[in-house]
């Protein structure tokens, strides 16, 4: 055998092992199940976008390794920007909750609607322990002939999570749906025209 044969097989199994491990993508979106015969609540909601803290704001999943240790997962990513996977997930949590749809960057032609603010303020992941969400939200009645004060909160929501980055990712869609349940409660007496108390945690 050729001396050039024998260089370009060693090239291509050099190149074939440094080949790159394979990606993996993951969403914070849940599948649609069958819808809830809940009552609507009283006004359409909109939920603006979602901000995030900028250590976890990365593409990569972000775990926690040890008391200070954070470390950021080239394999395993979120399938778009953290904030926007965030407001996706709980914009539908949200509507099966309070029964109404999101309307976000759609005209209000001047009717009222529920703006919702979230600010997240941790997302913490560890794997094979939990997934766990604090965030600041605000409820603030819009259009219409409102004058309702704005009302907030903040809650922290916190689920154990199983062995493995699916598991660590569906505790946190549980989490979602935790803190969306918390709102929609609070919501509901908010739109009421009470003035509600912050949900425990």
């Amino acid at each position: 055998m050729s001396r050039s044969w024998i260089l370009a097989g060693a090239v291509a199994l050099g190149l074939a092992g440094c080949a790159s491990a394979p990606m993996h993508y993951y969403t914070l979106a849940t599948q649609a199940g069958p819808a809830a015969r809940i009552a609507p609540a009283l006004y359409p909601f909109e939920l603006l976008p979602v901000s995030v803290p900028a250590q976890v704001d990365v593409p990569q999943l972000v775990v926690r390794t040890g008391g200070q240790g954070m470390q950021p997962l080239d394999g395993e990513r979120w399938i778009a920007p953290l904030g926007d996977e965030i407001r996706g997930a709980l914009s539908a949590d949200l509507s099966r909750a309070l029964g109404v749809p999101d309307m976000n960057g759609l005209p209000g032609n001047g009717q009222p609607r529920l703006r919702i603010v979230l600010d997240v303020r941790r997302f913490e992941s560890m794997p094979g322990g939990h997934a766990l969400i604090e965030a600041a939200w605000s409820l603030r009645l819009t259009g219409g002939s409102g004058g309702q004060d704005a009302f907030s909160c903040t809650s922290q929501v916190s689920e154990p999570a199983g062995a493995g980055y699916d598991a660590l990712v569906a505790a946190h869609q549980q989490a979602l749906a935790e803190l969306a349940n918390r709102i929609a409660g609070t919501a509901r007496v908010y739109e009421a025209g009470n003035r509600p108390a912050c949900p425990d945690g």
